[in-house]
């Protein structure tokens, strides 16, 4: 990996951490809300957690694409596929 792509990954990784703990601070402070609120523990889908579920989805996806999918993965997918098309050539 050159500089670039690493510079760029950790901007990324940046990123993607501090979404990461501002939906865990929104999360925190929801659930609170939701204990106080009731007197008992209740954390309802449609009391403003629908924003919470999306964003959640998206931070999903995010990680999916951050730690599964990331650079070292194209580039061995790029490298078994230049591997299948390549055929002898009988001079």
């Amino acid at each position: 990996m050159d500089y670039n792509n690493a510079h760029k990954r950790v901007n990324e990784l940046k990123k993607f951490y501090k979404h990461l703990a501002w939906f865990a601070i929104i999360v925190g402070i929801s659930v609170i809300n939701n204990y106080s609120g009731h007197g008992s523990f209740h954390l309802s889908l449609f009391n403003g957690s629908v924003l919470l579920l999306i964003w959640g989805a998206v931070l999903a996806m995010k990680a999916v694409k951050l730690f599964i999918f990331n650079s070292d993965w194209e580039k061995r997918i790029l490298e078994e596929e230049l591997k299948k098309d390549k055929t002898p050539i009988n001079f």
